[in-house]
């Protein structure tokens, strides 16, 4: 009788990740067996110190995929994924900063308790985040809270465990680079998907990061604006309407206490403007509806 019991493959980007590579092998070489199935390894376009610790990797349970050039972390988890063979794929980072003795915990919780992703929020004892990336942080965690109507613990942790099905389903829309794991929590929140977070500690990273502080930062503010108005555009286009009739009511009553008329231009562009970002909101969410009906 065939075994149907639902499995995980884990999915490492690899990218210049010589000082810990090996380090994070052998951790989840541990516990490879029958539930954790196989660990994927996408090399995406590392030089050759990392190539030839990959070249010497031989256990019949570890696959190694190549991209010949880099394209981005999203790109190669995108990769990991398409050739992922069980029910929930496993993220993790080759840099020694997440505690990978957790993902078989996090896949039972997710089998057991039904979830559709598991994530590993960096808030434990011991959690090493540079100083520089913490305001940012917290400025784009409370975007994104408005965003989706409740509190996101991390927003973009790199130790997850998903169902497959679901993170396909949004595969055309995640992107190449780092903000794959922002986007795929804000697409799983907004739609109603159940999601856990569970405290882990997060270590100080062996070797250089990829993160380019005010660079990524940008990117990820404007990321989760395009992620609100594809998945709920009214979220961003009433209260830009309404903030827009509430500037011409002050120049209504800063004209008229000032000038003693009513600037009826500029009130008529403010006031028509707002009208017609709403209507932009509604035709949006239409679209994303019908979008929706199609998943």
């Amino acid at each position: 009788m065939t075994d149907v019991s639902p499995r995980v493959s884990i999915i490492i980007p690899v990218y210049n990740e010589e000082e810990c590579l090996e380090q994070t092998v052998r951790e989840i070489e541990e516990f490879l067996g029958d539930e954790v199935a196989e660990l994927i390894l996408v090399n995406d376009g590392s030089g050759q110190k990392t190539a030839e610790i990959l070249e010497k990797i031989d256990h019949p349970a570890i696959s190694v995929l190549h991209h010949a050039i880099n394209k981005g972390y999203g790109a190669a988890l995108k990769t990991g994924i398409d050739h992922a063979r069980h029910d929930f794929v496993a993220i993790t980072d080759a840099d020694g900063t997440y505690p990978n003795a957790r993902i078989p915990e996090f896949f039972q919780m997710a089998k057991e308790q039904n979830l559709d992703m598991v994530v590993g929020a960096r808030r434990g004892d011991n959690v090493n985040i540079p100083w520089l990336r913490v305001f940012p942080k917290w400025c784009i965690g409370k975007l994104a809270h408005y965003v989706v109507r409740r509190p996101i613990p991390d927003l973009n942790s790199g130790l997850r465990v998903m169902r497959k099905t679901v993170v396909k389903d949004y595969v055309s829309i995640l992107p190449e680079g780092f903000s794959f794991t922002s986007t795929i929590t804000l697409a799983m929140l907004v739609n109603g998907f159940a999601v856990r977070y569970v405290d882990i500690d997060y270590h100080r990273r062996k070797g250089r990061s990829k993160i380019r502080p005010v660079r990524d930062t940008l990117n990820f503010l404007q990321l989760i604006l395009r992620t609100a108005v594809f998945f709920d555009p009214l979220r961003v286009f009433v209260p830009l309407g309404l903030l827009l009739w509430l500037a011409a009511l002050i120049v209504v009553f800063l004209g008229m206490t000032t000038l003693g008329k009513i600037p009826d231009v500029t009130v008529g562009i403010l006031a028509l403007g707002g009208l017609q970002v709403i209507c932009l909101g509604l035709v949006a969410d239409l679209i994303n509806r019908k979008f929706s009906s199609h998943l």
